[in-house]
């Protein structure tokens, strides 16, 4: 499962006997799940047209990366659905894309139930790194298994591609995929590799749809490919940065910030705001962390592959 579903014992207050017994009694029940909602990467990503609905049809390299949104997942008799989180950056209605997932499948499965579900963040949102895609993939894989729907990974995939391009691949359990058509059709990549990461984000969102408008206004560029064979410094490309670049240029900063510590793999993932540089170690990637948290304006995290 691409978010771990884990319950958390030592989370528990100690000094509660009635408390951790009833956390026991719901989680025995099927009625309480905690997931692990991961982060992505684009270590390619081309553009290949505009389609005919609006969208755009892209060819992409996804990876899976150490960082965490927690999600928890604890059903209510109330039959409403509830976001709770302490972040300001999301939407707590009907907007946030976890709530669309939980509706999408009580509304078809003509569930009476209602669910609560609180969302931790930590994906920066807004920066690329599919947060909002993750969450949504987490609360169908979740309520699959709490609502007992016996939904297999076609099924899941076909809700997810309802409700953004990016969410059905946190519905597999892929550490690298190809992503084609708006990026819902997944390939696995079956690369025996795993990479550290810095990541470098300014504190501020892109707005994916305002790049996308940009890049519309000249769609005559030619298309890079890339062998699944390739080096990893031949493979790392993103059509969208030059974009993003020219209208939020903090980001661009963010690269050259990295590079100017000597990475030569460095690249923005999706439409940004988020940058990242391949890095030999964890140990490396915690001494740059180190200086990088210097900086005002950036959040700093060292991730890998999972």
């Amino acid at each position: 499962m691409i978010a771990s579903s884990q319950t958390s014992q030592s989370r528990v207050p100690r000094n509660d006997d009635n408390f951790t017994a009833l956390f026991r009694l719901r989680v025995y029940l099927n009625v309480f799940m905690i997931i692990y909602s991961p982060a992505k990467l684009n270590l390619y990503l081309e553009i290949l047209g505009k389609r005919q609905d609006g969208y755009h049809n892209i060819r992409t390299i996804f990876e899976r990366i150490s960082l965490f949104d927690k999600i928890t997942l604890d059903v209510n008799s109330s039959g409403v659905i509830i976001i709770k989180s302490a972040s300001g950056d999301i939407p707590k209605d009907s907007n946030n894309i976890a709530y669309k997932a939980a509706k999408l499948l009580k509304d078809d499965f003509g569930i009476k139930d209602g669910v609560d579900i609180e969302i931790e963040k930590n994906i920066p949102v807004g920066a690329g790194l599919g947060g909002g895609s993750s969450n949504a993939a987490s609360v169908l894989v979740g309520l699959n298994k709490i609502w007992k729907l016996g939904l297999n990974k076609k099924k899941l995939v076909e809700y997810a591609a309802k409700l953004g391009s990016d969410v059905a691949f946190f519905i597999y359990e892929y550490a690298f995929a190809l992503g084609e058509s708006r990026g819902e059709k997944i390939t696995p990549l079956n690369w025996k590799r795993k990479f550290w990461h810095i990541l470098l984000v300014p504190k501020f969102s892109v707005s994916t749809r305002l790049i996308y408008q940009e890049l519309d206004k000249s769609d005559d560029w030619s298309k890079r490919a890339f062998k699944k064979t390739d080096r990893i410094e031949k493979i790392l490309f993103n059509r969208l940065e030059d974009i993003t670049f020219k209208k939020y240029p903090e980001v661009k900063k963010a690269k050259d910030i990295l590079r100017e510590q000597g990475l030569d793999n460095v690249l923005m993932s999706g439409s940004g705001s988020s940058v990242f540089g391949i890095i030999k170690s964890r140990k490396e990637g915690l001494k740059l962390a180190r200086f990088f948290r210097r900086l005002k304006g950036y959040r700093v995290f060292v991730a890998a592959t999972v």
